[in-house]
């Protein structure tokens, strides 16, 4: 009787410090989980769930080095402040946060969505060329749908778009790619349809990566 004792007495201390040593172990599993979930966030736009800007640059930039026939598309909202100040603020995210469902069910999983700030946003997509134009016309549509609102409430809205691909303005560089997308974009401000930059919309005049004279570009930073 007295060896079974010891045996359990071995078996119930080697089992507490299998135990012991298993929970530091485990807190540091718990520790790197909170800290993914933590770091994901910070990636993410906490309205639109689209991703922020840093981390949208990367994903583009690795889309525009492995794939060709890749598009870079800017969109903005036609008319947002009017949302805002005649429906509130409430409505207003409202809309922001239907353009960016919108956008990443046509954009698809993997391409890299973003949100620039306020009422802009940005996609690198993958797409045969030869089906480009009409996925763009299929965007166009998506953004003009009206937006319901929780208390039944409908918004008319609109956005503008501007797509720049690397074949048309000859650059795989993202930035040259959005400053060209954005100075189509503003060619082509509320007429209802997409506007493909060429090679001279490079060469407009721009103020922090986005065209000179629009909103926004009064102060230099960093390069959209």
């Amino acid at each position: 009787m007295d060896s079974v004792l010891r045996a359990q007495a071995r078996f119930g201390q080697r089992a507490l410090l299998l135990t012991t040593a298993a929970l530091p172990l485990t807190g540091w599993a718990i520790h790197a989980v909170a800290l993914h979930k933590r770091l994901a966030a910070t990636r993410r736009d906490p309205l639109t769930g689209l991703l922020r800007r840093d981390a949208y640059n990367a994903r583009a930039r690795r889309l525009l080095a492995r794939h060709d026939d890749v598009a870079v598309v800017l969109v903005d909202q036609d008319h947002f402040k009017v949302v805002n100040d005649t429906l509130g603020h409430a409505a207003g995210d409202a809309v922001l946060a239907a353009t960016a469902a919108r956008l990443t069910a046509w954009a698809g999983p993997r391409a890299s969505i973003g949100r620039l700030g306020g009422d802009e946003f940005a996609v690198v997509v993958q797409f045969p060329a030869d089906t480009l134009e009409q996925r763009l016309a299929q965007l166009v549509r998506m953004l003009h749908t009206p937006v319901i609102l929780d208390d039944g409430r409908t918004v008319d809205v609109g956005a503008s778009v501007g797509v720049a691909t690397p074949h048309a303005v000859g650059s795989r560089d993202l930035s040259l790619l959005q400053r060209a997308a954005d100075a189509a974009l503003y060619d082509g401000k509320h007429i209802g349809r997409a506007i493909l930059a060429a090679r001279q919309h490079v060469t407009v005049p721009s103020i922090n990566g986005r065209r000179a004279g629009r909103l926004g570009t009064g102060v230099w930073g960093r390069a959209a």
